[in-house]
């Protein structure tokens, strides 16, 4: 059964118990050993993941309301250790918050799910998302770009609660798990957040020991290496270091990764009133770059799927090193105060080569297809004209955070209030470059060859300096209105300024700022420990230089606005051990940018998503796991004045599907499977260029001891082609996904 707690008095709790790390799950905290403190038994984490479904009865969550007396949880993390399903999430409400406190859609993807389908990237993990459709690299931006409900989310992934707007491609090797909230949510996060937020967290250091090192060996010549170490330093400090190293190949041709990181992290005062946490992560990612394939008669050419249009001389390297600091104190019950600061810096140096336009001749000169590329010629008759997408880009922010937690009642009624303050710093250079004279392939068969600076010079083309300041202002209110129904309601006041030069691309300067004030409401009703029902409200914001990045013309319109209406249920079945969700919304963005004429941008458009999401997660039986979801997307171009009125929006799926299932046979044996389903997308809103859905089909089996595993994953079983990323320039490009790859993993613990 899920315990009755509020959000904030979990958090208090957990600050007076095993960990005052009220922005972590709970699911990353482990408690101590008996030996390394005093702490009562009774004080252990009510939100801890791994504390509730083998523990809490209804009698126990019940009495988590009793004022003045703590809920007796029994901790039995080891029962629950590869649970699918979480109870609670940081990305709702700024604190650790059940689940069913949470008035909006939340898919939180744990650290089990990941290991069990053998996801080591970013993009990988968040298929388990539904609602989510990945992009590819596009002009001047680089890693992980991600659509969420239909509207792009490339800005609005976090880490550990800060915005991570760096352009590399993330890894889970330090995840404990990504939390995806769906909605509009500037009242929680600023500007962005028109589909929602993704937030990275990160494992947390603890006082009981970990030591666990893993490979994995794969078909393409895959090789991977992690290693998890912690060490309690003391009865209240521990030190913990996650790493990674891996070369990747790719059943495209060419294709090559070859990565690294570490992400160090040490705690002091853990189960004390003040708590200071400080960790690192610093990644090095040298990469193929893939731009797919180019559009004919309006969907992805019919090529093999290896075929490569590049040089072999691409690369993107990737740097990235994020410092962080978190003091947390307790002064009582009641009041707990946290600041949190984080500065972060990338750095990318590109030399990507990208299949530009369709010729109908092997010379520049020769004719070029558009609007889906139609024509009635052989493939064997087409040819690929190349482009170069160079770039050297740094990327810094510095953001502090600070937040006072307080629970108090008012004649009756409790409220847990979240009230803070939020200051950042950004800056972005781009110096963009562009190389001559790039072969014409062909389409068919493109030869790869190296990049000769002799015949194809490059020359340094423009470059831009970004910055931007912001601050922001807010509070969050959750009332419980007796055992049953609880009202949230936050406000949020913005001021974003931010300014661009470019010494070639217009505009040569620009500025603004941007004041906006966002809302949050919702009301829950909860009949019983086993039901939530919900109805939320939410808006955001979205400046034209949220990127720090401009299109010319649109510097001086004030932000794009959203809103979002949810109605929603939350149950708790089988004893609380399989979770079930399900709601009904609308995401609309009543005043987007649309080009009137050319290089003239007005604020007339509007995009209007309806949908319907689900969702399941936990345990079937004790040896019968699942995990799945389902969105249903009506999305649409409802004005436009660019020629896209009744379009559907770029990457947006109607449907998308994910379900992963395990099953124990025998004692230590696990066996597995599961399904992605994307219907068929546009690359862009123009809708030239559609791409058909696909069903992907993986597959898992183990052998698990307490001192080793050993698993072996199919990824992709039935050689399924398929377009995984898309890319809307040029016409709409796809990039093909992953070939059958099988991978084996050896894990061992000591």
């Amino acid at each position: 059964m899920t315990l009755r707690s509020s959000p904030l008095s979990a958090a208090l709790l957990s600050a007076g118990a095993i960990s005052l790390s009220v922005a972590l799950p709970a699911h990353a905290q482990t408690a101590p050993p008996a030996s390394a403190t005093a702490m009562p038994s009774t004080t252990a984490d009510p939100s801890n993941a791994s504390q509730k479904k083998p523990s809490a009865t209804p009698a126990t969550a019940a009495s988590s309301h009793d004022e003045g007396a703590l809920p007796t949880v029994q901790v039995n993390g080891a029962a629950d250790k590869d649970a699918f399903a979480a109870d609670t999430s940081t990305v709702g409400a700024k604190v650790p918050t059940a689940l069913r406190d949470i008035p909006q859609q939340v898919t939180v993807i744990n650290r089990s799910l990941l290991e069990s389908q053998g996801a080591t990237s970013f993009s990988d993990a968040l298929r388990n998302a539904p609602g989510v459709t990945i992009g590819a690299a596009e002009g001047g931006t680089i890693g992980n770009n991600v659509n969420l409900r239909g509207f792009t989310a490339r800005t609005d992934i976090y880490l550990d609660g800060f915005r991570d707007r760096g352009q590399y491609y993330r890894d889970t090797f330090d995840l404990e798990s990504i939390e995806v909230l769906y909605g509009p949510s500037s009242m929680l996060f600023g500007r962005g957040s028109t589909g929602g937020v993704i937030n990275q967290v990160s494992k947390q250091a603890q006082l009981t020991p970990v030591s666990e090192v893993s490979a994995t060996i794969g078909s393409n010549d895959r090789y991977r290496t992690t290693v998890d170490l912690d060490r309690p330093l003391s009865d209240t400090s521990a030190f913990r270091i996650n790493a990674f190293g891996q070369s990747m190949g790719s059943t495209r041709d060419i294709e090559k990764m070859k990565d690294f990181g570490f992400a160090p992290e040490i705690s002091f005062g853990i189960g004390t009133p003040t708590e200071v946490t400080l960790s690192a992560l610093i990644q090095h990612n040298d990469d193929q770059p893939d731009y797919g394939v180019q559009s004919i008669n309006g969907h992805p050419a019919d090529v093999d799927k290896g075929t490569f249009y590049g040089q072999t001389t691409d690369r993107t390297i990737q740097d990235t090193e994020i410092v962080s600091g978190r003091i947390t104190h307790r002064f009582n019950d009641n009041v707990t105060l946290r600041d949190q600061l984080q500065y972060s810096h990338y750095t990318v140096d590109a030399r990507e080569t990208a299949p530009q336009s369709v010729l109908t001749g092997p010379l520049a000169s020769s004719p070029a297809l558009s609007n889906g590329n139609y024509t009635n010629l052989p493939l064997s008759d087409l040819y690929i004209k190349l482009q170069s997408h160079d770039r050297v880009i740094t990327d810094s922010s510095l953001y502090n955070t600070t937040d006072l937690l307080t629970k108090f009642d008012t004649g009756g009624i409790k409220h847990d209030v979240v009230t803070g303050i939020e200051i950042g710093h950004d800056n972005y250079t781009n110096q963009s470059y562009t190389r001559s004279n790039l072969p014409i392939v062909s389409l068919v068969d493109p030869q790869i060859t190296a990049w000769d600076p002799a015949t194809s010079p490059e020359v340094a083309g423009n470059y831009a300096n970004a910055g931007a300041n912001s601050i922001g202002i807010y509070a969050n209110d959750t009332v419980s209105l007796g055992e049953h129904w609880k009202v949230v309601g936050g406000l949020r006041w913005d001021r974003y300024q931010a300014e661009i030069s470019n010494t070639v691309s217009a505009p040569g300067y620009a500025a603004q700022t941007n004041d906006f004030t966002s809302v949050r409401g919702g009301i829950i009703w909860q009949p019983t420990d086993t039901q939530s029902y919900y109805a939320s409200y939410g808006t955001s914001f979205d400046p034209s230089l949220e990127t720090l990045t401009v299109t010319s013309g649109t510097q001086n319109l004030a932000p794009e606005k959203n809103r979002s209406y949810e109605v929603g249920a939350k149950w708790d079945l089988l004893g609380g051990n399989l979770s079930v969700t399900s709601s009904l919304f609308q995401i609309e963005q009543t005043n987007s940018r649309t080009e009137t004429d050319t290089g003239v941008y007005e604020l007339t458009g509007d995009i209007r998503v309806n949908g319907f999401q689900t969702g399941i997660a936990g345990n079937l039986t004790d040896k019968w796991k699942v995990y799945g979801g389902y969105t249903y997307l009506d999305a649409l171009v409802v004005s436009a004045s660019d020629g896209t009125q009744g379009h559907t929006p770029a990457n947006t799926p109607r449907n998308t599907l994910t379900l992963w299932s395990t099953y124990e046979p025998l004692s230590h044996w696990e066996v597995g499977g599961g399904l992605t389903y994307l219907s068929s997308r546009y690359a862009a809103n123009t809708n030239y260029v559609s791409v058909g859905g696909y069903t992907r089909w993986d597959a898992t089996l183990a052998y698990r001891r307490p001192k080793y595993d050993i698993r072996v994953n199919l990824l992709n079983l039935t050689n399924k082609y398929y377009y995984d990323a898309l890319i809307p320039s040029d016409g709409g490009r796809a990039v093909p996904g992953i070939g059958r790859t099988v991978l084996v993993t050896g894990t061992y613990r000591f």
